[in-house]
């Protein structure tokens, strides 16, 4: 499928500021699975844009304003060739959980196995994951149940938490966003020894959200493998990846720091087209 996607962040200060510094990962990289057809990333107060690819290869843009202002609007339009990667089958069974300690014999998987800064595996964490895969054999059913028992037991609840809510506020609470599902589930899959990473993107029947968020977990001998833990499913044709790492804090469409006052407001519009 094709999706034509414009992505609007507009600050609004309540005195001019300076001095901005920012980095945006607005920009999905093109793989197998998707192809990036266009993108542009426009900035107001006018700024030169530079690029670089971080640890994780996510493509981020940095800007700089120096000069007093009392806005500031980033606005990204995409254009992206999606297509779906074949599911595998609910009862598939590729790779035993006893075995799983040689995934981390694959390159750059530790930081995927260790607590990150949303995401812990504490004791609470790795009884509630032995009590979800309890029976499971398989790596990947095991993946799956951590999936269902989160869709089944936390409450999806809008505005509930923030995007610096810790997963261990979530497990108390039992509701939150799709970001908070992310990294519970990342949480418990590490604790079984399962890699598992965040992953930031769009779902195209989605609109109203800015982002939406959901994991991959490395099955030996497959690769990373999608799962989406607020709709309990596989992701297919309408989720476009942006940027991946260990959790939220990886990924954040913006970042930054300036120099003025703390008062401002922050809007986020999001519109998703089907072009093809």
């Amino acid at each position: 499928m094709k999706w034509e996607i414009i992505h609007r962040t507009q600050y609004a200060y309540a005195g001019p500021v300076r001095d901005s510094f920012n980095e945006a990962r607005l920009q999905p990289f093109s793989d197998e699975w998707q192809t990036v057809d266009h993108f542009l990333l426009k900035i107001l107060p006018a700024a030169r844009l530079r690029h670089h690819h971080d640890f994780y290869s996510n493509v981020v843009h940095h800007f700089e304003i120096t000069e007093p202002h009392t806005s500031l609007l980033v606005e990204s339009h995409l254009r992206v060739t999606t297509k779906a990667r074949p599911a595998l089958a609910d009862d598939a069974a590729p790779w035993p959980l006893a075995r799983i300690g040689e995934a981390a014999q694959e390159s750059r998987i530790f930081e995927f196995l260790q607590d990150s800064r949303y995401v812990d595996m504490s004791p609470e964490t790795w009884r509630l994951a032995l009590d979800a895969t309890a029976g499971i054999a398989d790596t990947w059913q095991a993946a799956r149940a951590v999936m269902g028992f989160i869709h089944g037991q936390f409450k999806y609840e809008s505005n509930s938490t923030s995007v610096h809510t810790h997963m261990r506020d979530v497990l108390r609470e039992q509701r939150g966003v799709c970001q908070d599902f992310a990294h519970v589930m990342i949480g418990m899959c590490r604790a079984l020894k399962i890699p598992a990473l965040y992953v930031s993107g769009y779902l195209a029947t989605e609109a109203a959200s800015a982002t939406h968020a959901w994991v991959e977990v490395l099955i030996p001998g497959l690769g990373w493998r999608a799962l989406d833990p607020t709709h309990n499913c596989q992701t297919d044709e309408t989720y476009v990846k942006i940027a991946v790492g260990r959790d939220y804090a990886d990924v954040p469409p913006l970042t930054g720091n300036y120099k003025g006052t703390t008062n401002r407001q922050m809007q986020v519009q999001v519109n998703i087209q089907a072009i093809g």
